[in-house]
């Protein structure tokens, strides 16, 4: 009944800037933690950013600094701006959600689809 839905991953040259959205539905009591995660071809899948809202957020060491994470609450919406793109951030950028879906039951994570970020010139 939940579901995640990535848009703007793209094509873009190296120093290039996108945009990524992420956007939680269906049966939403509260989501805890909306974050990114990236696997590229070989590799493991890894963690980008999360945050819990209220101005709170981790980054890993390879995007701090050029990555921004944020959180509509309103709209139940994460987006991932990332900035000075380098080839090596090429991957399938995942969004994930930490949500209950109504008072009873516990969180419980969700993927989305993914979508793909390329950085090539």
């Amino acid at each position: 009944q939940v579901q995640l839905v990535e848009s703007g991953g793209g094509l873009v040259q190296p120093g290039g800037s996108l945009r990524l959205s992420c956007a939680a539905s269906g049966s939403i009591f509260s989501i805890l933690v909306m974050g990114w995660y990236r696997q590229a071809p070989g590799k493991q899948r890894e963690l980008v950013a999360t945050t819990t809202g209220g101005g709170t957020a981790n980054y890993a060491d390879s995007v701090k600094g050029r990555f921004a994470i944020s959180r509509d609450n309103a709209k139940n919406t994460a987006y991932l701006q990332m900035n000075s793109l380098k080839p090596e951030d090429s991957a399938v950028y995942y969004c994930n959600a930490i949500i209950r879906m109504n008072s009873i039951v516990g969180p419980v994570a969700y993927w989305g689809q993914g979508t793909q970020v390329t950085v090539s010139s």
